[in-house]
C-alpha cells in the first residue's frame, strides 16, 4: 500500500467530496480516499503495483470524468471566466425583470415579506437540480440506473427513486415544520432563521459564480458519515432500494436543500413545511428525471459556465431580496421595494 496525493479540478460544493470518495473507494485498488474541498485535492491509499503516479491519475480520472472532475499531479490554477458574464448578466437580468413584472401585475407572488413561498421553493429546487450541489444525487441516480440495468430493469427503479424522494420531502418537511411548532420562536427566532436562510442563498449564489473558490468551504453540510452511508445504499440490489435511496436524499449535503429545511422550522406547521419541501422537490424533478432516463448532465456541457453564472446571479437576487425583506419584517429598516 502506498499513499498518493492528486489535485482535483471541478469541485464546487460540499457534496463533491462525498461523491469523489464514494467513486474512488469502490475501486479494488483503492483502500481509502480522503478528499479536501478546501485544498481541492485527494489523498489515496492503495495498491497500484508499479504504476507511475501520472498513469494512476489518468486511470482514476477516467472514473471521475463522467461526474465532471479531473485529477492531476500539479495543482490547478483557478481562472475566472469573466467573459461568461457577458451572456450571464443579461440572462439573469431578464429573469429578474420578468419576476418583478409578474410581481407588479400580481400574477405571482414568489416572495412575500419575510417568507419563502411555494413558488420560491420550486424555483430554488429547479436551480439546485442543475447546480453542482446535486452532484451526489445525480451520481446516485446514474449508479442505480447502471446496477439495475444489468438485470434488465430500467424504468421501475427510476420511478421508485423519484417517488421515494417526493414522499420523503413531503413527510420529513412536514415533520420539520411540526418540530418548529413545538418551540416558541417568536419574532426574534423567526428573524434569525430567515436571516440564516438568506445568507445561505447568498453563499450558494456566489459559489455558483465560481469567482471566490475559498468561499466554498463555508457552505453548510451534514456530517460526511451520513452521506457516505446513503451513497453506499446504491450497491444493494433489493427491490425497494431505489425507493429507500430516493427517500434518504433528504439528508444529503446540499446547501439549497438545507436552506429550505431551515425555513420549514420557521413555519411551525406540518402542512406548510410539507408543501414547501414538496415544491422544492418538484423543482428538482424535471432535470433529475432527464438525468436518470437519458444520462443528461448539464455540468458537462460547454455552456455550463454561462448557465451556472446566470443561476448564481438569480440565487444572489433571491438571497438579497429575502434578506432585505427579513430586515423590513423585523422593523430594522424601511421597505426598499414597492413589489
Amino acid at each position: 500500500m502506498k499513499t498518493y496525493t492528486f489535485h482535483i479540478k471541478g469541485m464546487h460544493c460540499a457534496a463533491c467530496p462525498t461523491l469523489i470518495k464514494g467513486e474512488l473507494e469502490d475501486l479494488q485498488e483503492v483502500s481509502s480516499a480522503t478528499v479536501s474541498l478546501r485544498y481541492q485535492r485527494v489523498e489515496i491509499v492503495g495498491d497500484f503495483s508499479d504504476k507511475a503516479p501520472e498513469y494512476i491519475a489518468r486511470d482514476l480520472g477516467e472514473v471521475l470524468h463522467p461526474h465532471g472532475y479531473t485529477l492531476a499531479l500539479e495543482r490547478h490554477t483557478h481562472r475566472v471566466e469573466w467573459s461568461e458574464f457577458i451572456l450571464a448578466l443579461p440572462i439573469a437580468g431578464a429573469f429578474i425583470m420578468l419576476f418583478i413584472l409578474l410581481q407588479k401585475l400580481g400574477i405571482v407572488n414568489l416572495v412575500t415579506s419575510g417568507n419563502v413561498t411555494y413558488g420560491t421553493a420550486f424555483i430554488i429546487g429547479l436551480i439546485a437540480s442543475v447546480s453542482t450541489c446535486m452532484a451526489v444525487v445525480g451520481g446516485l441516480v446514474l449508479s442505480i440506473s447502471a446496477n439495475f440495468a444489468r438485470e434488465g430493469e430500467k424504468i421501475r427503479p427510476q420511478m421508485l427513486f423519484h417517488v421515494g424522494r417526493l414522499v420523503s420531502f413531503f413527510l420529513l418537511g412536514g415533520l420539520a415544520g411540526l418540530l418548529g411548532s413545538l418551540f416558541t420562536l417568536g419574532a426574534t427566532g423567526t428573524f434569525v432563521l430567515s436571516f440564516i436562510v438568506a445568507l445561505i442563498l447568498l453563499v450558494l449564489g456566489i459559489n455558483l459564480l465560481d469567482v471566490f473558490p475559498s468561499l466554498k468551504r463555508w457552505q453548510p453540510t451534514l456530517p460526511g458519515v451520513i452521506s457516505r452511508h446513503i451513497h453506499g445504499l446504491k450497491e444493494i440490489n433489493h427491490t425497494l432500494t431505489p425507493f429507500l435511496v430516493g427517500s434518504a436524499t433528504f439528508f444529503l449535503p446540499c446547501g439549497f436543500t438545507q436552506s429550505m429545511q431551515i425555513y420549514t422550522f420557521t413555519t411551525g406547521s406540518f402542512w406548510t413545511g410539507a408543501f414547501t419541501m414538496s415544491a422544492f422537490a418538484l423543482g428538482t424533478l424535471p432535470v433529475l428525471a432527464l438525468l436518470s432516463f437519458s444520462s443528461l448532465a448539464i455540468h458537462k456541457q460547454a455552456q455550463s459556465g454561462v448557465f451556472f453564472k446566470s443561476a448564481g446571479l438569480v440565487v444572489i437576487f433571491f438571497g438579497a431580496f429575502n434578506l432585505i425583506n427579513s430586515l423590513v419584517a423585523a422593523g430594522i429598516i424601511a421597505p426598499l421595494f414597492s413589489f
